[in-house]
């Protein structure tokens, strides 16, 4: 996250106003809550753990034990449980 200048931004009148509250020290400025992106949109990794997890079920269901599943994808087995046992 970079630094951005607040006279390059804030009208001179709001710059005032913050003033009154603040001076020469940072301050962050959240985004929207209606903006606010969940963990991993930005990034992709929610949609990879879904697709993983959704394969992980599918070969639950074609028979693949828990065991096998936990060596071939890298999980623990009772990660794997949670998996195949969640409701979605």
């Amino acid at each position: 996250m970079d630094y951005i200048r607040a006279t390059d931004v804030f009208p001179e009148r709001l710059l005032q106003e913050i003033q009154r509250y603040i001076q020469g020290e940072l301050i962050y400025i959240p985004t929207r809550s209606s903006e606010r992106r969940k963990w991993g949109e930005n990034s992709g990794a929610a949609n990879y753990y879904v697709a993983r997890n959704e394969k992980i079920r599918q070969s639950f269901r074609e028979g693949v034990t828990i065991d096998q599943l936990s060596d071939q994808f890298g999980l623990s087995v009772e990660s794997i449980k949670k998996i195949v046992y969640s409701k979605r």
